[in-house]
């Protein structure tokens, strides 16, 4: 049975006094960025990712729907890896950002595919995975895949199941209109137009990789972040992923006054706490 611990959110995760003055100036963008490479694939879009290199265990991000790998999170990750001299990689996926293709082609089997290509080629070693809304789903789905290359996971705002629970939570009526249309007009508050327009056929897709309906076999240390005002994704889910997990080291942390991007300043200092702790903890296991 997973061990869920709730955390009030204005206690700090101890860390030693050396690290405490490198983790007081991590701020909410990278002053010297790592460049942008490409990884070519064949028969798939290249895709795009920064890459720091580093001591092990290594740090992982996975953007959220829609999102790219310049986001706050994703950037203040890397100034604290490059604090404590860690290796960091965050990249685009296939048709978001720089990578290559549009986004409508693609879909969760497909970005999942992403996040193993990276696991596989483009890292080495076990790498703690660090997903922020949909990117907690596919860390759970790439922590499933591959064991041997996940040391531990991070979830801010998880949406694991997400899209596939907002639908089956519609009315009839309105879940047969979505059908005979072809797509649904999903809402969000995330861009201009108020709304993503998800294809039905990317809908049945996800139905493939939904998680919470069983245990799931992840046997890492599992650190699940979600603030009480998520208005997109309840917090509740984290609780279920916990309730899920076989791994008996799971926390779950609340953070009282948070939205779903997470991207307050105190929202970046948990989250780098968080990996911090998690880093000392691997590495004296280690």
């Amino acid at each position: 049975m997973a061990l869920t611990v709730l955390r009030n959110c204005s206690k700090v995760l101890k860390i030693n006094v050396q690290k405490f003055t490198a983790l007081q100036h991590v701020s909410t963008g990278v002053r010297h960025k790592t460049t942008i490479q490409y990884a070519t694939r064949p028969d798939l879009p290249k895709l795009a990712y920064r890459k720091l290199n580093g001591k092990s265990p290594g740090v992982v991000f996975l953007p959220g729907f829609a999102s790219v790998m310049g986001g706050q999170k994703a950037e203040a990750l890397e100034e604290f890896c490059k604090s404590l001299g860690h290796s960091y990689l965050r990249f685009d996926y296939s048709g978001c950002g720089a990578s290559e293709g549009e986004m409508g082609n693609y879909n969760i089997g497909a970005w999942k595919k992403d996040v193993l290509y990276v696991l596989d080629e483009l890292v080495e070693g076990p790498q703690i995975l660090v997903g922020s809304s949909m990117g907690g789903w596919l860390m759970l789905l790439a922590a499933l895949a591959r064991p041997e290359k996940t040391a531990a996971l991070v979830g801010i705002s998880t949406a694991a199941d997400h899209f596939v629970t907002a639908f089956n939570s519609l009315p009839i009526e309105t879940k047969k209109e979505i059908e005979e249309q072809g797509f649904w007009k999903f809402p969000t508050k995330h861009n201009e137009e108020g709304f993503y327009t998800l294809s039905v056929d990317f809908l049945k897709e996800a139905e493939n990789h939904c998680i919470l309906q069983s245990p799931i076999p992840v046997s890492c240390p599992v650190r699940l972040i979600h603030g009480l005002k998520d208005s997109d994704v309840p917090w509740h889910v984290s609780m279920q992923v916990a309730e899920r997990v076989l791994s008996n080291d799971v926390d779950v942390i609340i953070r009282k006054h948070g939205q779903h991007r997470m991207s307050a300043k105190d929202d970046i200092k948990l989250m780098v706490y968080t990996i911090d702790d998690l880093i000392d903890k691997l590495t004296t296991l280690g």
